[in-house]
This record gives structure tokens, C-alpha cells and sequence, in this order.
């Protein structure tokens, strides 16, 4: 039982409704966000999201998901050892 536990903390999970409604797993700690970016650490990396009147509908840390409604426009994900430093940085200076 203990494997698929943690193999469920691994998985990463972005599903997209009609470009207003993204459901995200795997999501390890938001960096920042307001209406029009967001930005994130997952499972598999960086993720950055751009769109308009973004609002964070559910955040759950603990189990890594997230659902977020608004305008999207993109999003690009960033390499793991990028968002690491990133994370990295914003801590000291915290």
C-alpha cells in the first residue's frame, strides 16, 4: 500500500475545459500569483500559466492539487533545476 502512495505524490495531471477552467495535480508550491500570472512548482517542473481574471478556486498542498478559473492564454513549463533556484532565491529573500 505504501508504494502507491507514493507513487500517487509523484503524478502530474493538467486538464483544460474550454480554456476557463484548469485542473492541475502534482502541484508542489505556488511561487506567486495574481490575476494575470501564476506561477508553480510540480512534479515535472516549473509551470507558469498567463491568462485574465485568474482566480484559485481549490489549493491543496498536502495532495498537490489545484483548480483555477479564468482567461487563459499559455502556459510553459520551466526545467525542474529552474524552478528549484527560483524557489531557492525567493526564500532567502523572504
Amino acid at each position: 500500500m505504501e508504494n502507491k502512495s507514493l507513487k500517487s505524490q509523484h503524478n502530474h495531471i493538467v486538464h483544460i475545459d474550454n480554456r476557463q477552467r484548469i485542473d492541475i495535480t502534482g502541484v508542489i508550491n505556488v511561487i506567486t500569483f495574481n490575476e494575470e500570472n501564476i506561477v508553480l512548482m510540480t512534479e515535472m517542473g516549473g509551470l507558469n500559466i498567463k491568462g485574465k481574471n485568474m482566480k484559485v478556486n481549490k489549493l491543496n498542498v498536502d495532495n498537490g492539487d489545484m483548480c483555477i478559473e479564468g482567461d487563459f492564454i499559455s502556459m510553459v513549463y520551466t526545467t525542474k533545476e529552474a524552478g528549484k533556484k527560483e524557489s531557492m532565491i525567493k526564500k532567502l529573500f523572504k
